[in-house]
């Protein structure tokens, strides 16, 4: 059996931060408050070189500076 949301092009994880957007935007004023806060994610990651970590970045930030140098043709 096929699922919708496999139908429309989407992963599991998508289809799920979709419906909690739409669950959150659907309470009242107070509680949804409370709820966007707690929705909220900060993704942070790091690389490791030669047994090192190194700097500690923001996943959005990360993938913005990426998609901005794909979008101007440079290369590291």
């Amino acid at each position: 059996m096929a699922f919708a949301w496999k139908a429309a092009g989407l992963t599991y994880n998508r289809y799920l931060a979709i419906a909690a957007r739409v669950v959150r935007r659907s309470l009242k004023e107070g509680p949804r408050l409370q709820a966007e806060r707690r929705g909220e994610m900060d993704l942070r990651f790091a690389k490791w070189q030669g047994g090192k970590q190194g700097e500690n970045k923001s996943l959005g930030a990360a993938n913005a500076d990426a998609m901005a140098e794909h979008a101007t043709g440079e290369a590291k």
